[in-house]
Parts: structure tokens; C-alpha cells; sequence
């Protein structure tokens, strides 16, 4: 894990609302974790195409959970993701 995270920034999802003014995330090699602690059924968009909605909590604040959209590959790939998976 180490290795992984040398010349990253750990920003917590409870953190993320906050930063989010004050530092300019797109030029930052920032990492997250999360937990699904929501997954909402699967939906058909507008579109016709199907799409998941998780919402997830890094387990220090319960009250701040991000919601996070899956679309495409990434819908078929993780929808079966088992809630409380990190």
C-alpha cells in the first residue's frame, strides 16, 4: 500500500466536500476510499441504457455519503458489487 500511495494525497470522502473549493483536484494525484454502504437497483436511463448508484462513506462521518453513478462498462463490470465492499 505503500508503494501504491507514494506521491498521493489521501482525501477522505468526509474531507472531499471541503476541498473541493480549496485545492484544485484536478492537478493533485488524489486517491479515496470508500464504503458502499447504498446500492440503489439498477435504472434505465433515458437512453435506454442501465445504470447503478452507490453511495459510499469512509465510516467517519455516516452523514456524509457521496453518490457515486456507474454508467457503460463500469455498470457491467461492478453492478453485482456486494454493499459493504471497501
Amino acid at each position: 500500500m505503500d508503494r501504491k500511495m507514494a506521491n498521493r494525497k489521501l482525501i477522505r470522502l468526509s474531507q472531499l466536500k471541503n476541498k473541493l473549493p480549496t485545492e484544485n483536484l484536478e492537478e493533485i494525484d488524489w486517491v479515496t476510499f470508500g464504503v458502499i454502504v447504498k446500492k440503489v437497483t439498477p435504472q434505465s436511463a433515458n437512453n435506454g441504457r442501465t445504470f447503478s448508484i452507490w453511495r459510499l462513506n469512509d465510516l467517519r462521518d455516516l452523514n456524509a455519503c457521496v453518490s457515486l453513478f456507474l454508467f457503460g462498462e463500469v455498470h457491467k463490470e461492478h453492478w453485482k458489487t456486494d454493499q459493504g465492499t471497501v
